[in-house]
């Protein structure tokens, strides 16, 4: 694994030891912001099942401004802050340990909203849909923010969500990739 494109590219980048996560492979994560537009100008991301932290630190070397990442997984979060100090920029990353599903309710207290929502989760939870609705409800997404879902082929997610247009889905193998756009917000 490796940090594609940006300030950053061409760093390795190191897998949570285990089975319990899959990294997302170089080819899927290129493909992935070649969709959803290779450079950014500032921003704020979110990465509600980060595994290694890859998605996020390919966010923030394309020039996303800062990174929330949420694992609930000890060693993950050991990988994501060893994967984070390849960057040498710490200060744009907010690591936090616990469950997405209530973290997303002290983000939301705390007034916070993001432009890019990676949803990754393990195959066999996926509540992305349900997910998607709770950030809308908690105001935590900007108007426009882009959600990027990777699921297997089996996860069948819709084209209509209330609130959110689809952009595009792409399959990478075993690999499904789903794009939407946040239509609500400010």
């Amino acid at each position: 694994m490796r940090i594609v494109a940006g300030e950053y590219g061409g760093r390795r980048l190191k897998a949570v030891p285990g089975m319990k996560t899959r990294p997302t492979t170089d080819k899927v994560k290129e493909a992935m912001f070649n969709i959803i537009g290779p450079y950014f100008e500032g921003g704020k991301s979110l990465d509600l099942f980060s595994g290694s932290g890859g998605l996020s630190i390919e966010g923030v070397s394309r020039g996303i401004e800062e990174a929330t990442l949420i694992d609930r997984q000890y060693q993950a979060i050991k990988t994501i802050k060893e994967n984070v100090a390849v960057t040498k920029h710490s200060e744009k990353f907010k690591i936090i340990k616990g469950d997405a599903n209530k973290i997303i309710h002290v983000l939301a207290k705390k007034q916070l909203s993001y432009d890019l929502v990676y949803f990754d989760p393990p195959y066999k939870e996926q509540k992305i849909v349900e997910m998607m609705l709770k950030l809308a409800e908690l105001s935590l997404l900007n108007k426009n923010a882009i959600i990027v879902c990777e699921t297997d082929q089996e996860a069948n997610l819709p084209d209509e969500i209330s609130g959110f247009k689809w952009i595009k889905k792409a399959d990478y193998g075993i690999t499904q990739l789903n794009i939407y756009e946040f239509e609500g917000g400010e």
